[in-house]
């Protein structure tokens, strides 16, 4: 086995080739021969009802082929939600109806109202600015209270309010809650926004529609993390297309961050008009659209209270949040602010009563779904905050508290309804205390205030569960898919192997690990692996790639189907060397009889199996190929500690981070290179909301931040060298690879770190600030502090 190939190791990315020398191909790079152009006419008002619509004169332009409006899609199904909510008086959420193009009413500022297909994108363009909208603009609603206030302006109309659902977990928990709070000996509450994003991956979304009038059969190109769940979700709830008649097509993505889980509008209308018209149909997002339309993130409003005995151990934790859903319910969205999040409250601590109260609401805004971490960050937020303000209420060190109650035996049931399987929370806190140099800190605090600049220590412990399983668990809970993962490892008769997998890479690597997986069971060398994914022709069944699951949940399908491949192929090597099969070793390669020198080399065993001139027929039919569906008994839990050291000028109040230490538990590591880069893009995200980024809108429902001169992304000035650790990881107990996904644990922790370490600075310089919102940008420091005065 060559040194850099199996697991462990860190070969370079082998996509990468293709990407740092511009072959990848995008959909966007897809063009087909007699293709037309789609142009959405989208509202500029983000609510208002819609009184007629004259497109006489932009159907004569020329170019134009057809223009579609609401009435044309009134039979199709609605987009659907792929997750259910039932709220805490037993009742399921509201659904309301979800259009491929608006109905009668508006809802959001970028809602579709009609679709010109045209022989070029120009000729579209030109035609929609002729076509004669008369839309009667109503008041929007936009904050989640004002929503919800007696006489509010309503999103839907066939709905008595704009509450989605109240939710209450666990329920049974609060009058328990209630009561250990009344008997605290202490109670800090902190409340905070966790600000809302949009995702901004490097690629846009595009769309290209074709349909085949021989054969039946549509074809959607998209760019997707999970080609599979669209076919699903668009064929048999929107379009009525059967799955096999549907294929969807999803090649290099560049960047999703789950703002590619979703099934949008514009994949559906691709997809009929491309039948309608008997010619493939395509459509490009362009930047500015894709901050109107595609789905945005979080945006909480949260009051927490902790509860604390006279010995500072927890006792209860209580949290109230207002979650925005936006104008309609996209795929995951219900699922984010309960299940994701209301699961994690228990954070590494062994708190034992929690109770969490979520009211979903709809506004004029974006629809509002998963993004990097998905209801983790916004737990992890909450709870590290308040944690952190409980410590300096109490007068004690932040580590010591933490410490004091982490939860230390494993498995351990927490009161939200997860069972941790495995952890070492002092573990990673003594790597962080030795990697972060905490007793350097006062004489590099005192350096920056010679400078002038007041300087901040931050940490943060977190927990985040990966992996969303079981089927059957989520099932219960309002999943409307299962949650497992599919391979199929196809054996060549030359010893060559092709692995076709359910996940979907958008810039994790899968086609650097995977072979790695794969090339460590059988002893061979990963360049004799390729992966194939993102085609539902040719890939199994599978959920795609999304909550940190592609190794945990993919890798260990791709085991099992490989587990299948040996048990066969021994049987084969059995027969050719005319042993027991029980006495069939495979090492490096290379099949041999325990105890003997007899051996056959993998080829010559993969030769066989397709030349099956010696072959036990009578026992093992010819051909090597296996498929597996993984679905795992548990989530997997991986975890950190964080710290995060800051300079704060006190005259302008910008931040700059000076330092970033990470320690991390991902369980065993397949890629450590892979893994490094993984923490260093959630760092950078989980920053870059931290201090930067904030998706505004205005009373009117106006998107003030609409584009990157008002949108504020992180830059390679805005964050410092990172320095993180991984190699404390406490192995995964029920998956075979023992491994916990590494994709969103940066985002996850780093966003209460920074905020951590930016109070602890303006403390430092005198100033009586508890929590300041983020983004904390040089005004809403600057004004925090002139609020506060000199404490």
């Amino acid at each position: 086995m060559p040194a850099d190939g199996g697991i462990g190791a860190s070969p370079k990315r082998r996509e990468d080739i293709r990407f740092l020398t511009g072959t990848g191909n995008y959909t966007d790079d897809i063009n087909m021969r007699g293709q037309a152009y789609v142009h959405f006419l989208r509202s500029d008002v983000a609510h208002g009802r819609i009184n007629s619509i004259d497109t006489s004169a932009a159907e004569a332009m020329p170019g134009v082929l057809k223009i579609y409006t609401g009435d044309n899609f009134r039979d199709a199904g609605s987009i659907p939600c792929g997750w259910q909510v039932t709220d805490r008086f037993g009742e399921p959420m509201k659904e309301p109806r979800h259009p491929i193009l608006a109905e009668d009413k508006v809802r959001h500022v970028g809602d579709p109202i009609c679709a010109i297909v045209a022989e070029s994108r120009e000729q579209a363009r030109d035609a929609a600015e002729a076509i004669d909208l008369d839309i009667e603009e109503l008041p929007a609603v936009v904050d989640m209270k004002a929503a919800l206030e007696p006489g509010a302006t309503l999103v839907h109309d066939d709905l008595a309010d704009n509450l989605c659902f109240d939710w209450g977990f666990v329920e049974e928990n609060k009058e328990a809650v209630d009561e250990a709070f009344r008997n605290a000996a202490h109670v800090t509450s902190v409340e905070l926004i966790n600000n809302r994003l949009v995702p901004n991956p490097m690629e846009p979304r595009v769309a290209i529609g074709d349909y085949n009038r021989a054969s039946g059969d549509s074809t959607l190109y998209t760019t997707s993390q999970n080609p599979h769940v669209i076919r699903l979700l668009m064929g048999a709830f929107v379009l009525g297309i059967p799955e096999h008649k549907l294929r969807v097509v999803a090649p290099d993505v560049g960047g999703g961050f789950g703002s590619k889980i979703y099934h949008y509008a514009e994949e559906a209308f691709c997809t009929y008009a491309a039948k309608d018209l008997n010619r493939p149909v395509k459509w490009t997002c362009s930047r500015s659209e894709a901050f109107l339309t595609d789905a945005q993130a979080r945006d909480h409003v949260t009051k927490i209270e902790l509860a604390l005995d006279a010995e500072n151990n927890f006792t209860a934790i209580r949290t109230d949040t207002y979650a925005n859903m936006g104008a309609y319910l996209s795929t995951f969205a219900p699922s984010i602010p309960t299940w994701l999040h209301g699961t994690l409250m228990a954070g590494n601590y062994k708190t034992p009563l929690i109770y969490v109260n979520v009211k979903a609401v709809f506004t004029n805004t974006v629809p509002v779904d998963a993004y990097r971490g998905a209801g983790r960050p916004e737990a992890t937020y909450q709870l590290e905050r308040v944690i952190d303000k409980a410590a300096r209420e109490l007068g004690v060190d932040p580590i010591a508290l933490r410490r004091q109650n982490f939860v230390t035996e494993f498995p351990y049931a927490t009161p939200v309804a997860v069972e941790y399987d495995s952890g070492d929370f002092h573990r990673l806190m003594d790597k962080l205390e030795s990697r972060a140099d905490f007793p350097g800190f006062e004489a590099r605090r005192e350096a920056s205030r010679a400078k002038g600049k007041l300087r901040g220590l931050g940490i943060n412990c977190f927990i985040e569960a990966c992996g969303i399983a079981p089927s059957n668990l989520v099932g219960q809970l309002g999943a409307r898919a299962g949650l497992y993962e599919s391979a199929t490892v196809r054996v060549n008769a030359t010893g060559g192997i092709t692995v076709m997998t359910g996940s979907h890479s958008h810039g994790q690597g899968h086609e650097t690990v995977f072979p790695q997986v794969v090339a460590d069971m059988l002893g061979i060398d990963p360049s004799m692996i390729e992966i194939e994914h993102g085609d539902t022709a040719n890939t199994p069944m599978g959920m795609g790639t999304y909550g940190s699951r592609s190794i945990a949940v993919g890798g260990s399908a791709m085991v099992r189907a490989t587990e299948k491949i040996i048990a066969k192929a021994k049987k084969i090597a059995a027969h050719l060397m005319e042993a027991s099969e029980a006495d069939i070793e495979l090492k490096d390669g290379q099949f041999s009889v325990a105890g003997t020198d007899k051996s056959v080399a993998w080829g010559d065993v993969t030769l066989a199996a397709y030349v099956p001139h010696n072959y036990p027929l009578e026992e093992v039919e010819p051909g090597l190929e296996e498929t597996a569906f993984y679905d795992p008994n548990n989530f997997t839990y991986p975890a950190g500690a964080y710290a995060c050291e800051v300079e704060v000028d006190p005259d302008t109040g910008k931040v700059t981070i000076e330092r970033f230490t990470t320690a991390d538990d991902f369980g065993n590591v397949i890629n450590p290179m892979i893994v490094d880069g993984q923490v260093h893009g959630g760092l950078t995200q989980g920053i870059g909301q931290a201090l930067l980024e904030n998706c505004v809108y205005d009373k009117n429902g106006q998107l003030l931040s609409a584009s990157y001169m008002d949108y504020a992304m992180p830059r390679a000035d805005d964050v410092p060298f990172f320095s993180i650790d991984h190699s404390n990881g406490t192995p995964c107990t029920h998956n075979p690879l023992g491994v916990k996904g590494c994709g969103e644990a940066g985002a996850i922790g780093s966003t209460p770190t920074v905020v951590n370490a930016v109070v602890d600075a303006l403390k430092s310089g005198g100033f009586a600030v508890d929590h300041v919102d983020m983004p904390v940008t040089p005004h809403n420091v600057w004004k925090a502090m002139q609020n506060s005065g000199q404490g």
